[in-house]
């Protein structure tokens, strides 16, 4: 049993509905005057779009399954992404 779980949480996949724009992100963001917000949107204007943010973050979000995922596991993904 222990083997079969290990198999379906290495395997499990994280997706997003698609939805989510640019544009929407922008929207959301127009009040936020941190750093943090700034980085993410030069890294989603440069990347032109967020095509890559949700693949990337549906990928490392996969490791936190065990322990849960939160708002500030997906804080600190988003920032790790923003940066690299």
């Amino acid at each position: 049993m222990r083997q079969l779980i290990a198999y379906l949480l290495d395997h499990l996949i994280i997706d997003f509905d698609g939805e989510l724009t640019l544009e929407m992100v922008r929207d959301f963001l127009k009040e936020d005057d941190s750093r943090e917000a700034r980085t993410l949107m030069s890294r989603l204007v440069a990347d032109r779009g967020v095509s890559d943010m949700l693949i990337t973050l549906a990928d490392c979000l996969k490791d936190n399954i065990s322990a849960g995922i939160n708002e500030e596991v997906l804080r600190e993904q988003m920032r790790t992404y923003s940066e690299s």
